[in-house]
């Protein structure tokens, strides 16, 4: 069995004016993955690929972070590293080819400086019924009720031109991007270290949610993602991790990732996975605040290997996806 461990943000503080991220500091990250190492083994992106043929012999983890955010470099991979724990960072190439911020990290960064109700009141986001700020609140569970309203709303009511036209001039008063793209993400250094290592993976190239836009814009930023790792690396990744992760985000596009040569996809769907060999391209995740060792703990610092739910998305009708 795999169970798959997501990590975005790693700092030893995490105060601002109003948080918005939940991420771990050094110290939280090291003791997670030793509590983890009690109940299973740790495997490779390498490792992993050959088991697409063949029945997983082991419980194991994977650890693997999203975003490619300079933070994971300089905290989490050494103690990985010191640890002898393999893993893999997926990166958005657009932050890289093109420098710029991900109107995501712009949404994370503008929330951390600007009160939840200046930005709902800008929003005019009293529009909510109460069966969405319920869904706001489930889904959004670790946020504040404001906050929750807040992200939401920007998520699922606003089309991704209206979410650029609201948040981009609001980040431009607050930030300067070029400085953010320095702070932010990988360096030029860093991604050749890790391109060396072989752990580097796409989380595409702009950070949309792939199966809720139209065909010819995911094969755009597929090829995209896939062209920037050719050229800079000479070969394409192998995995992708799908942003946003949801469902409506991973769903029916499993023909084209295929087309575009990954091997592996990883979706957000908490649970583990029994096999890849029948789909290999909507592998389920926990979030790291979900297992032992995490904020919200599901297993009670149990043997998730035991209480684990089994992946299921990659049998619905529409899936789209295949075994590769």
């Amino acid at each position: 069995m795999l169970i798959v461990s997501n990590y975005h943000y790693i700092r030893e503080n995490f105060a601002t004016p109003y948080p918005s991220i939940f991420g771990l500091t050094p110290l939280q990250f090291r003791t997670q993955l030793e509590q983890l190492s009690h109940f299973g083994e740790f495997i490779s992106q390498d490792d992993l690929l050959n088991f697409r043929d063949k029945p997983l012999d082991k419980n194991y983890f994977l650890i693997n972070f999203d975003d490619g955010l300079r933070e994971q470099y300089e905290l989490a991979k050494p103690i990985l590293e010191a640890m002898g724990i393999p893993y893999i960072f997926f990166i958005n190439t657009s932050n890289f080819s093109e420098k710029k911020v991900s109107l995501v990290h712009k949404i994370h960064l503008l929330r951390s400086q600007v009160a939840p109700g200046k930005l709902l009141k800008k929003l005019k986001a009293n529009t909510l019924t109460d069966m969405e700020k319920k869904a706001a609140l489930h889904h959004y569970n670790y946020d504040t009720k404001e906050n929750a309203i807040l992200k939401y709303f920007l998520n699922f009511k606003l089309g991704l031109e209206e979410q650029k036209g609201f948040i981009e001039p609001l980040f431009s008063e607050v930030f300067n991007e070029d400085e953010v793209v320095q702070d932010l993400y990988f360096s030029e250094a860093m991604l050749q270290d890790l391109h060396k290592k072989n752990v580097l993976g796409s989380h595409s190239h702009l950070h949309l949610p792939l199966s809720r836009i139209e065909t010819s814009e995911v094969k755009e930023e597929l090829i995209n993602t896939q062209n920037f790792f050719l050229e800079k690396f000479g070969q394409k990744a192998q995995a992708l991790s799908y942003p946003y992760g949801s469902k409506d985000s991973c769903e029916g596009i499993g023909d084209l990732l295929q087309e575009a040569g990954f091997q592996l996809g990883f979706t957000m769907e908490r649970a583990a996975n029994q096999s890849l060999e029948e789909d290999s391209l909507l592998l389920a995740r926990y979030d790291c605040n979900d297992l032992p060792g995490g904020k919200n703990d599901l297993f009670n610092n149990q043997n998730p290997f035991e209480k684990a739910a089994l992946r299921k998305w990659h049998t619905d009708e529409n899936s789209g996806t295949h075994k590769r």
